[in-house]
């Protein structure tokens, strides 16, 4: 321990995911911050992460909790040190919040982590007075040393404003290498969180989703998180590491039916030996389990996962389009893609599979062949998305390069309600087409006799799927009438 740390004064720490909009999913913010089709909640895992190395913190999910501005305001009263997740869509009302948290305490101290302060430290902190500092990079023992006293002009990978009123940004903090020296997330979990507050369309419920790795080495151009805080190495958990902690998560929380790898790429064509053992590892405790792949993973692979409880893939198809997919720098051809998803289909594997539309190189008739191309593949659920230019990404740079985003549109990806909005409008396709054909892709996937049938088929499994299905259908319909108002 350093002589600042043994020093200095521990704060009383909250990590804070900020009341917001119903149905908003923060947790997933490495992705898509908006409301779902179907409301979902995601872990808050990065900010259970740093609170795992805050001896005596707490992580608050309001948005998950159902929880107030009022009660979360009560809840942080209590605190030295507020640290809140933000992100482009969520940062207006975070700040908001910051500002009512220091009226009702002016000696507290409030930071900002996530891909919006790392990218944007400067905007993050003149944005208000109420924000302190911003985290940038990885940001886990960057909360740590402020949470343990140590002063923000000594704290490496922080930005901050100092007693004149300037803004300062402090050297930058390395990479963590060694990632089994991080502890697990789940007990943290556990302790703050309730596995009822978080279910996903397509996970068994309740379930619990982490990190056994950060980064990607993919290098699509839209993705944000590895093009900001995680970095394009793929730097993971020892085997041993996740399935200790699967192990702690079966003996500990006995009611989750489905453990998720959210990691952006878990099937790593670099690391399948590893995805093998960890598999291996999942079938010598029996237990169920889905995590996120690209369409590119080999059959024999596949076969040892599906053999050690794998339920799910979670696959980001993006397009039917190949040239759309060269554009984004995907990595992946359709013709792979269809093998692999023949694969699974051979071996009862099912995908959720996630969709992109308005993406460079976008028209009408490619919005028609990506259609058509799930429609194909028929993965067993999907997610249609609308190109997402978050700064920070090559994708929001290409798009304000070429004027297919206007600076006023840049922060505007949600609207009030969180429905996700078309920010790139093209000269021969503009936005509002693009945004239609969200409906559209919906309707002409699920609404075939055959998807029907599947889904009554697996309806009549259960009373509980009968049940759960039932109630998604409705939230599905109330989405679509919401994207065609």
């Amino acid at each position: 321990m350093t002589a600042t740390l043994q020093q200095a004064r521990p704060l009383k720490t909250l990590f804070l995911q900020a009341p917001s909009f119903d149905g908003f999913d923060g947790g997933a913010g490495s992705r898509y911050q908006m409301k779902r089709e179907i409301k979902s909640f995601w872990y808050p895992t990065w900010l259970a992460q740093p609170a795992a190395l805050v001896p005596g913190s707490r992580l608050v999910d309001a948005p998950a909790a159902q929880l107030t501005v009022e009660q979360s305001r009560e809840i942080a009263r209590g605190y030295d040190l507020v640290i809140m997740h933000t992100s482009t869509p969520s940062f207006p009302s975070d700040v908001r919040f910051a500002e009512l948290l220091k009226r009702d305490n002016p000696t507290i101290t409030i930071g900002l982590v996530g891909a919006k302060a790392m990218v944007d430290p400067d905007g993050s902190l003149s944005a208000s007075q109420a924000v302190d500092f911003a985290c940038r990079e990885e940001f886990d023992h960057t909360c740590r040393e402020v949470a343990a006293g140590v002063p923000l002009r000594d704290v490496t990978g922080l930005s901050y404003r100092d007693e004149s009123g300037v803004i300062k940004h402090n050297l930058p903090r390395a990479a963590i290498e060694n990632m089994d020296e991080l502890p697990f997330v789940a007990p943290v979990y556990q302790r703050n969180l309730s596995t009822a507050n978080y279910f996903s369309g397509y996970l068994l419920y309740p379930y619990v989703s982490f990190y056994t790795g950060r980064g990607c080495r993919s290098k699509c151009t839209f993705c944000l998180w590895p093009q900001t805080v995680g970095g394009h190495r793929y730097r993971v958990r020892s085997a041993d590491n996740v399935i200790a902690e699967v192990k702690w998560i079966k003996e500990n929380m006995p009611e989750v039916k489905e453990i998720m790898f959210d990691d952006d790429t878990f099937t790593d064509s670099s690391n399948l030996a590893r995805v093998e053992e960890i598999a291996r590892g999942m079938g010598a405790l029996g237990v169920t389990w889905s995590c996120n792949a690209k369409a590119n993973v080999p059959y024999n692979t596949l076969k040892v996962m599906k053999e050690n409880g794998l339920r799910l893939l979670l696959v980001g198809y993006e397009s039917g389009d190949d040239q759309i997919l060269h554009n984004i720098k995907k990595g992946l051809r359709t013709d792979i893609a269809r093998r692999f998803t023949a694969d699974c289909r051979k071996l009862r594997i099912l995908i959720h599979g996630t969709f992109i539309l308005g993406l460079p190189g976008e028209t009408v008739e490619t919005i028609e062949a990506t259609i058509e191309f799930a429609k194909e593949i028929n993965p067993h659920t999907i997610q249609v998305s609308l190109a997402a230019p978050y700064p920070g990404t090559s994708l929001y740079k290409q798009a304000m390069a070429n004027g297919w985003l206007k600076e006023s549109d840049a922060d505007q990806l949600v609207n009030a309600q969180g429905v996700q909005l078309a920010a790139i409008s093209y000269p021969h396709l503009p936005k509002e087409q693009i945004f239609r054909g969200v409906e559209q892709f919906y309707r002409r996937f699920y609404f075939r006799p055959g998807k029907i049938w599947e889904i009554v088929k697996e309806m009549l499994s259960s009373w509980d799927m009968m049940k759960r299905r039932l109630r998604e259908g409705v939230a599905f319909m109330q989405f679509l009438r919401a994207h065609a108002s």
